[in-house]
């Protein structure tokens, strides 16, 4: 059974950081496409960043410069380093397995 668990969202200030974790379980990421998605309230989900199997690595333009996504192995782990945010960061931030497996969110607010 694949479970993907998100955690690190909380409420910032903009300009702020936050690192996002999404532990995983069931599913060895280094073999698998990950990727970070968002959904704002109201608004379609949206691609933030993927990371393949290969260790390359794609980001959304308003995400470039900003966020870096990473994964330890040993600890199966997806990151995602969030730097410089903006009120329009907020959204829920899921992890998601080759887009078939999803973990339940975590919150990020960005206050101005």
């Amino acid at each position: 059974q694949v479970q993907l668990v998100e955690s690190g969202g909380g409420l910032v200030q903009a300009g702020g950081s936050l690192r996002l974790s999404c532990a995983a379980s069931g599913i060895i990421l280094r073999v698998n496409a990950m990727g970070w998605y968002r959904q704002a309230a109201g608004k379609e989900r949206e691609l933030v960043a993927v990371i393949s199997s290969g260790g390359s690595t794609y980001y959304a333009d308003s995400m470039k410069g900003r966020f870096t996504i990473s994964r330890d192995n040993a600890k199966n782990t997806l990151y995602l380093q969030m730097n410089g945010l903006k009120p329009e960061d907020t959204a829920m931030y899921y992890c998601a397995a080759n887009d078939r497996y999803w973990g339940q969110g975590t919150q990020v607010t960005v206050s101005s």
